[in-house]
């Protein structure tokens, strides 16, 4: 698929991976909206790249809404939705509380269904659409400390299959990327401050570049899932 004039959509875009496949996806010559929960940063870093920005919590159904009846009204449909928000939070099972499963399965399994919702609804009726779910290496394995985090992941990659086996009928792709550690802000749920990039394992660029390559496909073919690991992160 050609992504020139293609409207995408990408949520948690304001940094990250988010941030990059926006940059990406704009110099195809896609329409790009991000959404992000800092109103100031998500509106300075769609500024800063010429994209156009949203306001959106994706934990909050009535600002999804609000989102596509912004991406009907401006743009009049959508070709690719990129379901990248993602939080995390580390603890060992006897650490566990009821309180932070809730948290981040609110935005990594909730959130990205609903706004899946949205998107596969405008699909649907154009009987064409791209969707992307940016899950993880831990949607594969688990880990120590990672019964949240990589529990949500696995719960999307659950939900990716399903939704291939929905959507395939109405020329919908659902893709599923799955990165090993990339230095983000990823993490850091209090202050998002971006990681500085470290020699031997991903760059943000790395992924933008395998959602880009996995879009342009033609489409009478698709990749279900693709995982992609730095060569040597030791």
């Amino acid at each position: 698929m050609n992504l020139k004039d293609k409207i995408v959509l990408i949520t948690g875009g304001n940094s990250g991976l988010g941030k990059a496949t926006a940059q990406m996806c704009m110099e195809k010559g896609a329409e790009v909206i991000i959404t992000g929960r800092d109103d100031a940063k998500t509106e300075a870093v769609a500024k800063k790249l010429g994209v156009t920005s949203f306001n959106c919590d994706v934990t909050k159904d009535e600002e999804i809404d609000e989102l596509y009846a912004f991406i009907q009204k401006e743009f009049n449909g959508l070709d690719v939705l990129v379901n990248n928000a993602g939080i995390g939070i580390k603890k060992e099972l006897t650490e566990l509380s009821r309180a932070e499963l809730k948290k981040v399965y609110d935005v990594n399994v909730f959130g990205a269904a609903m706004v899946a919702q949205g998107a596969a609804k405008l699909f649907i009726k154009q009987n064409k659409g791209d969707i992307i779910n940016v899950a993880s290496t831990a949607s594969i394995k688990g880990y120590p400390t990672g019964s949240i985090y990589a529990s949500s992941k696995f719960a999307l990659r659950g939900m990716t299959q399903c939704w291939q086996g929905e959507l395939r009928k109405n020329n919908i792709r659902v893709i599923q990327i799955n990165p090993s550690e990339v230095p983000t802000a990823f993490g850091d749920e209090q202050n998002r401050e971006e990681r500085p990039l470290e020699e031997n394992k991903l760059t943000p660029y790395d992924i933008a570049k395998t959602i880009v390559n996995s879009l342009e496909m033609d489409r009478r073919a698709y990749i279900p899932e693709v995982t992609v690991h730095a060569t040597n992160p030791f």
